[in-house]
């Protein structure tokens, strides 16, 4: 157990420095974005980006928590190890052609995307670089280390990049492209740790291990498409109804929010292969109170100091989006806690239904609760960002009454 306890931190550790530099780059490369390409092309560039975390969501088919529990219990089998890694990359590929249809159907038929053709086809190739890196097998293996590299070797390629090429507002179409270009090096460069350094092996495997992880993860895929009902549709509707300066404000305090929420990420990674294998609840309970306390700590001053945050970040011109950034904090004190109960509790324990099944519950709300706003005409983005903060909560108590009800904190293994 000591030795599993060492490799736990060295994976958050690892994490923790990923972070860090994924957090770092986008507080030096947004605010020089907002400044060079004015509000509106900045909103266009990231309505882009949203719009492609659709076919993310849709390539990785929740293969991130599926797979990784799936290698995690098979590492030791080299075997039943390559039959997973081939056909969820089989899987995976498959779904890469089909979002590439649906996207080149999409650009004829809606009238707003057709606009900016270039910068949607040139944001797919991000796609195609998440698609073949293969991020949930080092997780399964528990070998971080390797994420952590290529994550900011394609970041600081991405950074490097856009303090070159892109120095005028025209240049916009330049920004999904290089950042394109850092996915594509760290997919190919992980294929290709995967297969040489972890002996995994790339095969066209059967049909009926294609099928069979087709269908374990159909349930965690259905999760995420959740997910994203409360996080990325918000962009996307803003950018359909609304106007790219509106897409901009939001997008300015959305990218704050989602890096305090980041800054939990490498601990729920590190923990839900952890509490998966070893079922160490007291040392989960440990992690959930100091990092609960850190949080409502955190959520206040950032709440406090909003004003001074999006001016020092995105200069005067996104002045409004501090409000938004203010509503964003008093989803955090949920969000955040409730994402430690998910996956790295319920899920890692063998209650992936009831973890997955609160935020199909949470998106529904959402859904119902954005086509009210539509129909009132109170669609803004201060409303919006009020609905993820009302989401979140729902989210955050449906997942503690079922560790309540199977008395998961209770457990001390």
């Amino acid at each position: 157990m000591a030795n599993e306890k060492k490799t736990l931190l060295e994976n958050f550790l690892s994490l923790g420095a990923l972070q860090i530099v994924s957090y770092v780059i986008p507080l030096i490369n947004l605010p020089y974005l907002s400044r060079v390409l004015g509000v509106e092309r900045f909103g266009i560039v990231f309505f882009a980006f949203a719009f492609m975390q659709y076919f993310i969501i849709l390539t990785d088919y929740g293969f991130g928590l599926s797979a990784t529990r799936e290698i995690a219990i098979n590492r030791h089998n080299k075997n039943n190890l390559s039959n997973i890694f081939s056909a969820v990359t089989c899987i995976k590929l498959a779904l890469l052609i089909l979002s590439f249809a649906i996207l080149c159907i999409m650009l004829v038929f809606i009238p707003k995307l057709q606009q900016n053709w270039i910068v949607f086809l040139l944001s797919f190739l991000m796609v195609v670089g998440n698609a073949i890196y293969p991020v949930w097998f080092f997780q399964g293996m528990e070998r971080m280390k390797y994420i952590t590299f290529l994550n900011i070797l394609s970041k600081t390629i991405f950074l490097v990049l856009i303090f070159i090429f892109v120095k005028k507002s025209d240049d916009y179409i330049i920004v999904p492209l290089l950042n394109s270009l850092g996915f594509l090096v760290s997919g190919a460069i992980g294929m290709y740790f995967a297969i040489k350094e972890l002996g995994a092996k790339l095969y066209l495997p059967k049909w009926n291990a294609i099928k069979k992880q087709f269908k374990y993860s159909t349930e965690f895929f259905l999760s995420r498409v959740s997910v994203s009902a409360y996080t990325n549709t918000n962009t996307f509707c803003l950018g359909l109804i609304g106007s790219n300066v509106m897409v901009g404000y939001y997008v300015a305090a959305e990218k704050i929010y989602n890096a305090i929420l980041g800054l939990q990420g490498p601990l729920n990674d590190a923990l839900y292969p952890f509490v998966a294998k070893n079922k160490d609840i007291s040392l989960y309970k440990k992690i959930l109170v100091l990092t609960s306390i850190a949080n409502v700590c955190f959520c206040i001053l950032t709440c406090v100091f909003a004003k001074y945050i999006i001016t020092i970040f995105y200069g005067e011109e996104m002045l409004n989006a501090y409000k938004i950034l203010i509503i964003f904090c008093v989803a955090i004190f949920v969000t955040l806690p409730s994402r430690l109960l998910g996956y790295p509790l319920l899920g890692a324990l063998g209650h992936t239904k009831e973890a997955n099944g609160s935020v199909i519950i949470g998106s529904v709300i959402h859904i119902i609760g954005l086509l009210a706003l539509f129909v009132t005409g109170k669609m803004n983005i201060y409303t919006i960002a009020i609905m993820v903060a009302i989401t979140e909560s729902f989210v955050f108590i449906i997942r503690w009454y079922y560790v309540y009800k199977y008395k998961l904190l209770r457990k001390v293994i």
